[in-house]
């Protein structure tokens, strides 16, 4: 499945080392003016991380891809017209002999195994969909939802507050740095909250605010885990101390009670596994099963948490504008 979204839809495509990679935006109104800067903006904390870790957990590529953005449709003079957008950033800074040596490989911690058990066949450049290069078109998608709901007051913000187990930002750039030289990864944890947001939103059972949002954050390439709320830390505790006292004095339940937003800051967390692609010894198998070990080589981030608040920010703004919509239906 290749869309998301049942008003508000967005189709990507492409792979993270073909001609491009890109996306369609179906359902979006008529008559908005695209803001260059914060799509600008959220394009390059994709691209580098937030600040202050900006270039420093990144890959080279990352940090050197333009990522320019070509509409073919939908749009005149930089209003949507009502139409389907579509549009494509070209892969500028691809290099396939990076991965001449895993050809008929299975890299440990990808993805390689099981897209060439489901499809007989696999983009060995880069991971193709599996990459996290694929995120791009979710951050242009994502970031004209933002768009929408700003108008309505409706904010969102991502950043990251984990690495390791290290919370403080010094600390976590020695961390970075000392894992960086030993040729290893870590994850880390992006917390999200969504303000300004009105009770109600969400529906009954299966279409729930928080379980449409798990779904969407899930989604996001690495991530391995999403809670809300008090979400895992709540498990050691009571219900007397867990119940947020009404009219809501605390916010422990993050926002959502039933599935329903209930007015309060939506406040959620996603945590990310280090990036599979190391330069230190593994064991794998090759194509026929033969047991192999390699050291993979290449331009690979360190941390992918870093950059994944932006693409975190623009799955919430997609499913919180879809579930609005249908709302309003």
């Amino acid at each position: 499945m290749n869309t998301f979204g049942q008003i508000f839809r967005f189709t990507s495509f492409g792979e993270s080392h073909g001609v491009a990679v890109g996306g369609v935006i179906d359902g979006c109104p008529a008559g908005i003016r695209i803001d260059t800067g914060l799509l600008a903006a959220n394009l390059r904390r994709r691209a580098c991380g937030d600040e202050p870790y900006t270039a420093c957990g990144a890959s080279a590529r990352a940090l050197r891809e333009p990522d320019r953005i070509e509409w073919l449709s939908g749009l005149q003079n930089g209003i949507t017209l009502g139409t389907p957008l579509a549009f494509l950033i070209r892969n500028t800074d691809t290099c396939s002999a990076d991965y001449d040596a895993v050809r008929h490989l299975y890299r440990p911690g990808h993805a390689d195994y099981t897209y060439q058990q489901k499809y007989g066949i696999r983009a060995v450049d880069g991971g193709g969909r599996a990459s996290a290069r694929e995120t791009v078109a979710r951050v242009v998608a994502g970031s004209l939802a933002q768009q929408i709901l700003l108008r309505r007051g409706i904010h969102i913000a991502a950043c990251v507050t984990q690495v390791g187990a290290e919370t403080e930002p010094e600390r976590i750039i020695a961390l970075l740095k000392q894992v960086a030289a030993e040729g290893d990864s870590i994850g880390g944890i992006v917390q999200c909250e969504v303000t300004g947001l009105p009770a109600g939103v969400g529906e009954p059972i299966f279409d729930k605010l928080s379980a449409r949002l798990a779904y969407a954050v899930l989604s996001i390439n690495g991530c391995k885990g999403f809670d809300y709320g008090s979400g895992f830390l709540g498990v050691a505790q009571r219900g007397s101390e867990l119940n947020d006292a009404m009219p809501f004095q605390t916010n422990r339940a993050g926002g959502i009670l039933g599935g329903i937003s209930n007015g309060q800051p939506v406040t959620f967390r996603a945590v990310f596994k280090p990036t599979p692609s190391i330069s230190r010894e593994q064991t794998t198998v090759d194509d026929n099963g033969n047991p192999v070990t390699l050291r993979l080589h290449g331009r690979h981030d360190t941390c992918i948490a870093l950059r994944a608040p932006a693409v975190v920010e623009s799955m919430t703004a997609m499913t919180i504008l879809d579930l609005l919509f249908q709302m309003s239906r």
